[in-house]
């Protein structure tokens, strides 16, 4: 299956599954306690399939295991008993995740009821009354890294006791098969503290009757919610070269360049500054950074460009033609240079508005203005989507405002203020921005006849740091 069409395919299943449903994937996809709505759903898989050899037999597995069969034969044309054949030999996903999953499914109320007084004193209250399954309470003795893959004693102790002793059957063959996979038992496995659960001495009742579970917390990490939305599993971006990449600044006002230039030298990026270009000379520049092999050799790319322009065109120093703002973006995405492919691109534009052009005024995007030359490294360029992993970051006011003297632009005020006070402690780039959000708020508060828009999309994959 293809890339666009795996990509298809994840967003019909996401918009297929129940919430339940997509609970229970999000944990057989290794992520606890996370926002496990339609539409982080797709970004999640969208992100798993990218990095997966084999992609499409994860999304079928996946389904195989949710039970949706019907997903299986409308969207993946396949069966399951073809799935099941394929996995006979080739399981994707963790096997201690399905092995879970799977007992969550065999549990009846009365079972689950029964395990939660055994941990009912190592999980809070309100730990247990947000519980609605077997799967919520693994979720969270995994937070407090009592239950891992290498760690199953305690939950095959307590099947035993509340009495589903063929499902504790099951964990014991999991482990053997570990064992037996590995050739002998980890260091981790040998040294692994017991977590105790009470044994009855003839039934349920009397456990009940006796002192409920008891584990000692002095060395039980706190809980770390490891996963704060759907980008967070996906880890960070390295971005740590000296020079981190190219930060290339185009100024057509020619009143804040200087400034960022100053910025982004500060956060170590290699700056090139250019003032007062028209629209062909700004093709030309960016096209010129894209030749430089050197330029994209760091872990980023950054654009700035500060331009009078209308609702979808900059128009540099010139007053008859408009360069499109998606010509800017598919210069650098990964069809047109691999060597950026996978690496964070930062876009920050300040554009005041002036009249609409004429139609004919216009520019369109051509081939020859995408063409690049000196992005040669494609090795990761085909499993990166085109639009992956930019941050888009686009500022509008009226282009009256230049004609005061001394203009200064709050939007970049801000985003610099906020870059520099940041650079001595780590900082997620999505907080800078939120800072600027702030300012951004405050000024229009104050000032409603100089009013500024902004507008921020991202298509990051993981979480980017500043420092």
């Amino acid at each position: 299956m293809a890339l666009s069409e795996q990509l298809q395919a994840i967003n019909q299943t996401a918009e297929a599954l129940s919430s339940c449903e997509r609970r229970r994937l999000f944990y057989l996809c290794e992520i606890l306690d996370t926002d496990n709505s339609e539409a982080c759903t797709k970004e999640m898989l969208k992100s798993k399939v990218l990095y997966h050899e084999r992609g499409n037999l994860f999304l079928t597995e996946l389904m195989l295991q949710l039970r949706r069969f019907d997903i299986l034969r409308k969207v993946y044309q396949t069966s399951r008993d073809e799935v099941e054949k394929t996995l006979k030999h080739n399981q994707v996903l963790p096997r201690f995740r399905v092995l879970m999953a799977n007992i969550n499914d065999d549990m009846a109320n009365e079972d689950l009821n029964n395990v939660k007084f055994l941990f009912s004193s190592t999980l809070s209250r309100e730990q247990m009354e947000k519980a609605k399954s077997f799967l919520d309470v693994i979720i969270e003795l995994e937070k407090l890294d009592i239950v891992s893959p290498e760690r199953v004693d305690c939950i095959e102790e307590c099947l035993r006791n509340i009495g589903r002793v063929d499902l504790a059957k099951k964990v014991t063959a999991y482990k053997m098969s570990a064992v037996t996979a590995e050739g002998h038992l980890s260091q981790q496995q040998r040294h692994t503290a017991h977590c105790p659960v009470p044994t009855p001495s003839s039934s349920l009742q009397q456990t009940r009757q006796a002192q409920p579970l008891h584990v000692a917390t002095e060395n039980i990490p706190l809980p770390v919610d490891r996963e704060q939305n759907c980008q967070s599993q996906l880890d960070c971006y390295k971005f740590n070269t000296n020079p981190r990449g190219v930060c290339v600044i185009i100024d057509c006002v020619g009143n804040d360049g200087d400034m960022l230039e100053h910025t982004f030298k500060n956060l170590h990026f290699n700056v090139v500054l250019y003032k007062w270009l028209s629209v062909n000379e700004t093709i030309s520049a960016l096209k010129g950074i894209l030749r430089q092999r050197e330029n994209l050799e760091g872990d980023g790319f950054v654009c700035c460009i500060i331009s009078r322009g209308t609702a979808n065109n900059l128009l540099g120093t010139d007053s008859y033609a408009g360069l499109h703002l998606d010509i800017v973006r598919r210069l650098f995405t990964a069809d047109a240079c691999p060597m950026l492919a996978g690496k964070p691109k930062l876009f920050f534009i300040q554009r005041y508005n002036v009249p609409e052009l004429p139609p004919r005024a216009r520019t369109e995007p051509r081939d020859e203005d995408l063409e690049t030359d000196g992005c040669d490294a494609r090795s990761r360029c085909d499993i990166i989507p085109t639009d992956a992993d930019v941050f888009w970051s686009h500022c509008w006011t009226d282009g009256r405002q230049l004609e005061q003297g001394h203009h200064r632009s709050i939007y970049l005020k801000a985003l610099t203020d906020a870059l520099r006070k940041d650079q001595t402690r780590k900082t997620h780039l999505v907080d800078v921005h939120t800072k600027v959000n702030g300012a951004i708020f405050e000024h229009n508060k104050r000032n409603p006849g100089a009013h500024y828009n902004i507008d921020l999309k991202h298509t990051l994959r993981k979480n980017l740091y500043l420092q």
